[in-house]
């Protein structure tokens, strides 16, 4: 396979996806791979993103103002990785706020990247789920910007949040963005909240479901399944240890303007 026809398939690569491709013959080395990528690079034709990776220049754009799709990259950065947190639910159009910060969740070590102007993190999963297949599953494959993205499910997204806010923007941001999505699939949401094994995510996610009871359709065995894992003494909703209400029956303090939340009143 020509060099041309590998760019055509392949808007982002890997030094080995380019080998594989473009070695199909079986006469090209991996420092003739170094040689004709540093040659393309020089035309134009790509751009190195990072060592090892690489992206396809469209024939007409120009290599100093193209703009590489930041979901492909980050889908690129690890055999592993997946959009997830606040990044998967800007994929699919439903963040509140638009950020340039993407989180790469891998059980690989991904160090942080700074490509046009965006942040890339990388981001282990829960203890619970490290040792499960696919990064505790809920991870879907889909097409997008003439490549594929592996990204969360909404549920698994939702889970995600609640468990670890500080990667979806704080609290305000996470139920504004949340509230933005119509549907969730309430039992594959109950099996990614128990999976994590963790009583202050269960309460979270219980707390988000019960106050959206009625736009998500919640029923009592979705709350009943999650209470039973509930905590046993009073936990902060966060770990700031910020003053509440304790709300019964997740054991939850959780502070007015969540409760309330009075973000809406000066939207």
């Amino acid at each position: 396979m020509r060099s041309t026809d590998v760019f055509a398939t392949h808007p982002l690569f890997t030094h080995e996806e380019y080998l594989a491709a473009d070695g199909a013959r079986g006469d090209r080395s991996p420092r003739t791979a170094d040689s004709l990528l540093t040659r393309h690079a020089a035309a134009g034709k790509v751009l190195h993103v990072r060592r090892g990776l690489y992206a396809a220049v469209p024939a007409g754009a120009a290599p100093d103002t193209f703009q590489v799709d930041p979901f492909l990259l980050a889908t690129k950065l690890a055999p592993d990785a997946a959009v997830a947190y606040h990044a998967a639910l800007q994929f699919r159009g439903k963040a509140y706020s638009v950020w340039h910060r993407f989180a790469v969740l891998t059980r690989s070590h991904v160090r942080p990247l700074v490509f046009q102007g965006s942040e890339y993190v990388g981001v282990r999963p829960p203890r619970a789920l490290d040792g499960l297949p696919d990064l505790g599953g809920g991870i879907v494959s889909e097409p997008h910007a003439g490549g594929t993205v592996r990204v969360t499910t909404f549920e698994r997204t939702l889970v995600d949040m609640l468990d670890a806010p500080d990667l979806a923007g704080g609290w305000e941001e996470v139920w504004r963005s949340l509230e933005m999505v119509e549907y969730f699939d309430l039992a594959a949401v109950v099996d990614h909240t128990l999976k994590r094994r963790s009583a202050l995510t269960t309460a979270r996610v219980g707390f988000f479901l019960d106050q959206h009871r009625e736009e998500l359709f919640v029923e009592e065995q979705h709350l009943k399944a999650l209470r039973e894992h509930a905590p046993r003494q009073p936990r902060y909703l966060d770990r700031k240890r910020e003053a509440g209400r304790l709300v019964k029956p997740w054991n939850l303090v959780v502070p007015e303007r969540v409760i309330n939340r009075t973000w809406a009143e000066v939207a």
